[in-house]
């Protein structure tokens, strides 16, 4: 397995080809970065990467979150804070940014920082320099900065709920995760992924999903996207099954969500997808379950852009 895989961009679908070879490219920079997508999408993950990929691989990743850090503790928690500063700070402590000196700084949930917050980080952003509580001067720091969000920014900018330049300051580059919905060709690796590393934690032997479950999973949006499929296949290791995983097998949550696809037919693209899947993406026996000759399947793949494996 590639590293990208490792780092959670399991699949082959064109869009994940696309987006590993940006990330390549990036991580050849410092410059900042925007992560944007929905939830579940890999956003740390990505930045995972992207660090250890880069020169700054041997130095820390400080993850903030910042729709966890209250405006009254921002600048101790980020900026640090020197001895006697304020009742209780018995100690100095560096704060976070300059933990990560020389190395990155993972800003999630960025679009959830208050205007105090932003301008505070914007200062130091622009400056590469914090102002530890209780301090007489300030201090430089060396770090890259990775934003990420699953908002919308630019409408937050143009209502002044964002601050427009630290938008920019953040937006050099920008890398946008697909939703899961968006690349289906990729729910087989992805289960496969997973079933491969619950079966080496717990020790088991789960075989992969029925050609009837792999049909529902296609038919299913994955509102939660990568992170809701781990843990859905995460709940089938709760009491698993000796061999092929199918529908009886399910947690009773999805078992309710999918009785409503008995009757729904799929989208052509989403049975080939289905099937290329439970085969392995063995053309042959692809074709021979679809009734196809392998150049009738090699014109579709080409319709629907399957890359294949």
């Amino acid at each position: 397995m590639d590293t990208a895989e490792s780092a959670g961009l399991v699949g082959q679908s064109a869009s994940i080809m696309r987006l590993r070879a940006y990330i390549h490219k990036v991580a050849a920079t410092d410059s900042n970065v925007l992560i944007t997508g929905e939830t579940g999408t890999g956003k740390e993950k990505v930045t995972e990467l992207i660090h250890r990929a880069g020169a700054r691989a041997a130095q820390p990743l400080v993850c903030i979150n910042c729709a966890a850090i209250p405006d009254s503790l921002l600048e101790s928690e980020l900026f640090g804070y020197q001895r006697g500063a304020f009742t209780g700070a018995q100690t100095s402590f560096a704060g976070k940014l300059r933990l990560a000196d020389r190395g990155t700084v993972f800003l999630d949930e960025i679009g959830e920082m208050s205007p105090y917050a932003q301008a505070k980080l914007l200062r130091v952003v622009e400056s590469r320099e914090v102002f530890p509580l209780g301090a007489n001067r300030p201090v430089p720091v060396d770090v890259r900065f990775i934003a990420a969000t699953n908002q919308d920014l630019e409408p937050m900018v143009a209502k002044n709920a964002f601050r427009k330049d630290l938008y920019y300051r953040f937006n050099v580059a920008r890398v946008s995760l697909p939703a899961l919905r968006e690349r289906k060709e990729d729910i087989g690796p992805l289960v496969m992924h997973f079933i491969e590393y619950f079966n080496s934690h717990y020790r088991r032997h789960v075989q992969e999903p029925s050609m009837e479950l792999m049909q529902h999973l296609f038919k299913y949006e994955w509102p939660g996207n990568v992170r809701e499929l781990r843990n859905f296949v995460e709940a089938v290791f709760i009491d698993p099954p000796q061999g092929q995983i199918g529908l009886a097998d399910l947690p009773e949550s999805f078992k309710s969500i999918f009785a409503g696809f008995e009757n729904q037919s799929s989208t052509e693209r989403d049975r080939i997808v289905a099937v290329l899947a439970a085969t392995h993406w063995n053309k042959s026996q692809a074709a021979a379950q679809l009734h196809w000759s392998r150049m009738t399947l090699y014109r579709k793949l080409a319709k629907y852009q399957l890359q294949g494996e």
